[in-house]
């Protein structure tokens, strides 16, 4: 069995939006989150070069609005086709509870994947893994996240794009404060929210398909507009890459 059957079968089974083990959501989210984050910059910037390189005139604001797109019909997909087999006759509530639990691994993936290219058009970088954690859970988080950075720099700190012109220019240990922060905020929202869609998946075949793929495109469009505010206006432009010049031979 691999790593990710192994977190997923751990997922803490939910019922009505609440939780049986708020305990245990907090720490399996906490590992999901933790491998969503592991996506290595070269990758994202790879992610975004391909996107560049079929729209060479883009620019960063029409490349961001790839990526929303790309986004959305990626969670809305995988929300319904797990919405299809958690209600399908005879796959078992324990079973179905499965299937909702490694979609949950999917949708924090996708969400990484979509908010560090964000960053990337943005010029923000990501090589360090609490950067890249920071950027993923102020955006799961949305406004709250931005009250957590005006607590380390000062409210005048936040006023805009609290991601752009704040959080991206904290020291590692405030990165590492920020991020405890905010891994309480996102347990808190996060547990509720897919809670309640799980349940809705786990309605008869059909309107399971249509909660789970609504539900997350819900939750997507969510994302994307925490992402909006979160990192404010696109540049203008993509930045001048600097060629470096061997220096001459004696």
């Amino acid at each position: 069995m691999n790593a990710r059957s192994n977190t997923t079968s751990r997922l803490p089974a939910t019922r009505d939006g609440v939780d049986e083990d708020p305990s245990a959501a907090a720490k399996v989210l906490s590992q999901l989150l933790e491998r969503s984050t592991r996506l290595q910059a070269p990758a994202v910037t790879a992610y975004v070069r391909r996107l560049r390189d079929k729209r060479p005139d883009a620019t960063p604001a029409e490349i961001i609005t790839s990526l929303e797109k790309h986004y959305l019909a990626a969670v809305m997909a995988s929300g319904a086709a797990v919405g299809s087999a958690a209600a399908f006759p005879g796959i078992g509530t324990l079973a179905a509870l499965s299937a909702v639990a490694g979609e949950t691994v999917v949708f924090l993936e996708a969400t990484a994947v979509f908010v560090l290219a964000v960053a990337e058009a943005h010029g923000i970088p990501a090589e360090h893994r609490e950067r890249r954690r920071a950027l993923v859970l102020a955006v799961l988080v949305g406004d709250d996240s931005k009250h957590a950075v005006a607590d380390l720099l000062g409210s005048g700190r936040t006023s805009g794009a609290w991601l752009s012109d704040g959080a991206a220019t904290l020291p590692l240990p405030a990165v590492s404060q920020l991020n405890n922060r905010l891994l309480r905020f996102f347990v808190k929202k996060y547990t509720l929210k897919r809670g309640a869609i799980a349940f809705g998946k786990l309605l008869p075949v059909g309107i399971g398909a249509v909660v789970g793929g609504v539900g997350n495109r819900l939750m997507g469009k969510k994302i994307v507009g925490n992402a909006s505010r979160a990192f404010g206006n696109p540049p203008p432009r993509w930045p001048s890459t600097l060629l470096v010049l061997p220096a001459p031979r004696p």
